[in-house]
């Protein structure tokens, strides 16, 4: 032991840790103090910050992400390119097809592109300007520009990825180059899509440099304040058919209730619902398969795949997996396409009986999609509530009875005290505006969903706006859905004018677009004063009748040529106040 104190009393130790470092410290040889003093050393130089390095930043390189979505498929996917490209070192930018001016293409070095087919094979007619312009003989060339290609569809329509396709090669004719070969995506995209991103980021990822360090930041929003893509149980707490008797149309009034809060879902939202199959025509296609005794792959058809959508590549898959000769041949002398008009699986199978084997039954169809259906309600009027409105699809081709898959599912097995699985898709591109705007609804048929919803959340905040719904359907008598509550609608204020158009009831059919053309005047004034428009419905004929209408009402209101009243009506559009949500 040392025979004094090493340690001053001021030493920052206890009394009784200091007499043992004393004890420790005076019997230590020279040796042992050296070994001690480097040991403490180094775990104090251990612990304090690195020295900073200062290396040259690496600026993030620009990727522009084009959407052009219908769905908003396609538009969910630009924003997972953006994220995942954030943590490449890129400095990723999303432009709708809607913002787009091909003018500023050229300034894209690296461009990736996602565009969704619409019915038979049209651009999403939010991307119809752009597109038009895209593919007209003004557009700008694209040297030294590289690209990428993802294309959605469905294999239901002949044009199968149709946009994507004349996109992909559009660019190609501007003289930019392809770094990735396009895909194609049906319905079950998100595997498929996925793995197409990823390795297109890898192929557009910068070089990496061989010294310093390059930290990815994600600024996008954490994955908590996203919308759960996870389906929900929902219990019906009414099913209402709103068309009389005496109608020959049943359209479904669904309420749908929720243990705990509903989605928190906005008027103009819609929810997927996921349907299941008739189970007679499950047993049919697994009868005329020979597979009539497999439990376990009956219940795979009646909730997880599609055993109605037929097509060329269905025929393709039957070949492939049977030899079938006659099959071949249609295909071989191009009359598939013709063959498969109208009819759907069990047809195929019923009319060339093969025995199949459950895998190869399964390869012959595709997972069975959700439907999605415009949200009728506003949270601030029915609680933790949503409220749908579907109308019963019912038809006959080739001899056979046939169904929309989620409409009957509905109409005919979904019955009050029951329970669905659904999923809140957000539409932030058929929004209400400020609670001063005027609007104008156009909505014949279930279109009018919406608008429903519309209405219930303008009068519960009181909104000094007014509005004006075109409603239209078959009868007055049979089919003026949810009439009761458009009376009560105008009386208290929420809905200042309502014009109807009932095709069934005169001798000349009259649509929503003819009395536009009869309200022109009023029309073009409430857009004149800021008024916004909105669309909803059948986008085949109703939505393009509608727009010519309003085209033609510029035209003649204020005087001016065809091309001047378009370029009016395209205005709007792009100044976000005419919306569509169509189907």
């Amino acid at each position: 032991m040392s025979a004094f104190a090493l340690l001053p009393h001021t030493a920052p130790f206890g009394d009784d840790d200091r007499i043992s470092l004393d004890r420790v410290l005076g019997a230590a040889s020279p040796i042992q103090r050296a070994w001690l003093a480097g040991f403490l050393a180094g775990i104090d130089a251990s612990q304090a910050p690195l020295p900073r390095v200062d290396t040259p930043a690496r600026p993030a390189e620009p990727l522009t992400i084009l959407f052009a979505s219908e769905s908003g498929n396609a538009e969910r996917l630009a924003q997972d390119v953006a994220k995942l490209a954030r943590k490449g070192g890129f400095k990723p930018k999303i432009v709708d097809f809607a913002d787009l001016d091909i003018a500023d293409l050229p300034k894209q070095s690296r461009l990736v592109v996602i565009a969704a087919t619409w019915g038979e094979g049209e651009p999403p007619s939010r991307a119809t300007r752009a597109y038009t312009d895209l593919m007209g003989p003004s557009a700008p060339r694209l040297e030294g520009a590289t690209y990428a290609v993802l294309a959605l569809g469905d294999t239901a329509y002949a044009e199968f990825c149709a946009v994507g396709k004349a996109i992909d090669a559009r660019l190609a004719e501007l003289g930019a180059v392809r770094a990735v070969d396009r895909i194609d995506c049906d319905l079950d995209f998100e595997a498929p899509a996925a793995a197409w991103i990823k390795s297109t980021l890898e192929t557009f990822a910068p070089a990496q440099e061989s010294s310093g360090n390059v930290v990815s930041v994600d600024f996008s929003p954490r994955a908590g304040s996203e919308i759960s893509r996870e389906p929900l149980t929902a219990e019906i707490t009414e099913h209402v058919n709103l068309n009389s008797s005496r109608s020959d149309k049943e359209t479904v009034h669904l309420a749908l209730g929720f243990d705990g809060a509903a989605p928190p879902y906005e008027p103009g939202d819609a929810l997927e619902l996921f349907p299941e199959n008739d189970p007679v025509l499950v047993d049919a296609v697994l009868a005329a398969t020979g597979l009539h005794t497999d439990e376990a792959l009956r219940a795979a058809l009646m909730t997880e795949r599609d055993i109605t959508t037929l097509s060329v590549k269905t025929l393709e898959t039957f070949v492939a997996e049977t030899g079938h000769a006659e099959v071949r041949k249609f295909l071989d002398e191009g009359q598939a396409r013709s063959w498969i008009d109208g009819r759907q699986l069990v047809d195929l199978v019923e009319t060339f009986p093969v025995p199949l084997t459950a895998q190869q039954l399964s390869a012959l169809t595709r997972p069975l999609p959700p439907r999605a259906y415009s949200i009728a309600s506003s949270r601030k009027e029915v609680g933790d509530e949503a409220h749908l409105l579907v109308a019963a699809v019912r038809y006959e081709t080739h001899g056979r009875q046939r169904g929309g898959v989620a409409s009957t599912f509905v109409a005919d097995r979904l019955k009050s005290g029951a329970t669905t699985r659904v999923r809140l898709k957000p539409n932030k591109h058929f929004r209400l505006p400020e609670p001063s705007t005027d609007i104008i609804m156009i909505g014949p048929g279930t279109g009018v969903a919406p608008f429903r919803a519309f209405v219930q959340e303008r009068n519960a905040i009181g909104a000094s706006g007014k509005s004006w719904l075109f409603f239209g359907d078959r009868r007055y008598t049979h089919d003026f859905l949810y009439q009761l509550e458009w009376q009560d609608a105008l009386k208290n204020g929420s809905l200042t004018r309502i014009d109807l158009a009932f095709s069934r009831d005169t001798p000349n059919k009259v649509y929503v677009q003819h009395r536009l053309w009869e309200q022109r005047h009023d029309l073009i004034e409430w857009l004149d004063n800021g008024a916004q428009l909105y669309v909803c419905g059948d986008a085949k004929a109703m939505a393009k009748d509608v727009r010519a209408a309003i085209v033609a009402a510029y035209a003649d209101v204020k005087a001016l040529s065809p091309e001047a009243a378009e370029l009016a009506v395209a205005e709007l559009e792009r100044g976000r106040r005419y919306h569509q949500d169509v189907y």
